[in-house]
């Protein structure tokens, strides 16, 4: 009894194999590496600063894409009027999301539009969607493309506007007729209704007539 009172599902109560071991070399090793980085990053930075430049993290250009126009317009309108709820403590200076226009993709957020715009086409938030801030020159190809392409893009939005055009037209006269049904049918209703009491009085009419000639007083 003793001895099944000292294991639990099978195994000694003493066993700690179930927790995590940590490699204390590997951590030591990848401490001091960043100590080492950050020592390295704070003299460059001093020594920017004594020659009065900013300084920015290096940047490995060859896995970044050739910078592109944007395909949209930015759309800053949609924010007007509106209210955003943001927890206190989130954002430290730009550093964060805060009340204003929000960067998801440099954590930075901007007062005005103004600042979002020049943010947007800066260096770091280039780096930080991947682009590398240089534009390849286009060349006569790409230039026909680039023709072609908004010429196909003309003629659909020409071809959508025409259908919906014919589509209200269609709906509009849809409509009319509805509307031109039922005034024929008021019409149509007036109509009976007059000549069935027009029915009426003859018949009455015709009838006086009857009981006059017959001497017939009511």
């Amino acid at each position: 009894m003793s001895g099944k009172g000292n294991t639990a599902y099978g195994a000694p109560s003493s066993d700690t194999a179930f927790r995590k071991t940590w490699d204390r070399e590997e951590y030591a090793k990848k401490a001091a590496d960043e100590e080492a980085k950050r020592k390295e990053e704070g003299k460059a930075r001093y020594e920017a600063k004594l020659l009065g430049k900013k300084w920015h993290a290096p940047v490995d250009y060859s896995t970044l894409e050739a910078t592109t126009s944007r395909k949209q317009r930015l759309d800053v309108a949609s924010m007007v009027g509106k209210t955003t709820i943001v927890p206190a403590g989130s954002a430290v200076g730009k550093r964060g999301r805060g009340a204003g226009f929000y960067c998801s993709d440099c954590d930075l957020t901007f007062k005005d539009n103004l600042q979002l715009v020049e943010h947007l086409n800066s260096k770091q938030h280039l780096i930080a969607t991947g682009q590398s801030g240089e534009v390849v020159r286009a060349s006569l190809e790409d230039v026909r493309q680039r023709l072609r392409f908004l010429a196909h893009q003309k003629r659909v939005r020409e071809e959508e506007e025409r259908r919906a055009w014919q589509l209200d037209l269609g709906e509009r006269l849809k409509e009319r007729e509805e509307q031109e049904a039922k005034e024929r049918e008021e019409k149509r209703r007036k109509r009976n209704e007059k000549r069935r009491k027009n029915g009426e009085n003859g018949i009455k009419q015709e009838e006086d007539s009857w009981e006059g000639r017959l001497g017939i007083i009511a």
